[in-house]
């Protein structure tokens, strides 16, 4: 997971998005299916959009422990534009399992 700065609008940040996925190596199949890189935009400057893409926040973030644990680390401070909840509130009610743990990259260079 990684925080950016971005200036630009929603729809040029999913541009860019899809840009990286491509590189990445992900073809375009059915929508949920098996990818190689899933980039998602959780949030963008607390926007709020509903009837096109990017849709913001991210509509399946607040059920997802992968995303909130993550989130609570390197964003203790940020709330859902909607509920007002920080990640660590979302992450506190949702069911322990399926868990998510946490695996440090060691350096390449050693």
């Amino acid at each position: 997971m990684v925080a950016i700065r971005w200036t630009g609008s929603p729809g040029s940040l999913l541009e860019a998005v899809k840009e990286v996925e491509r590189r990445g190596g992900r073809v375009p199949t059915f929508r949920n299916g098996p990818r190689e890189i899933d980039v998602d935009i959780l949030d963008l400057r607390g926007l709020v959009e509903t009837e096109r893409d990017p849709i913001l926040p991210h509509p399946r973030m607040a059920g997802r422990r992968f995303v909130l644990a993550p989130l609570a680390e390197i964003a203790p401070g940020w709330k859902h534009p909607v509920t007002g909840l920080t990640a660590r509130e979302m992450l506190a009610g949702l069911p322990a399992k399926p868990g998510v743990r946490k695996i440090v990259a060691r350096s390449l260079s050693s």
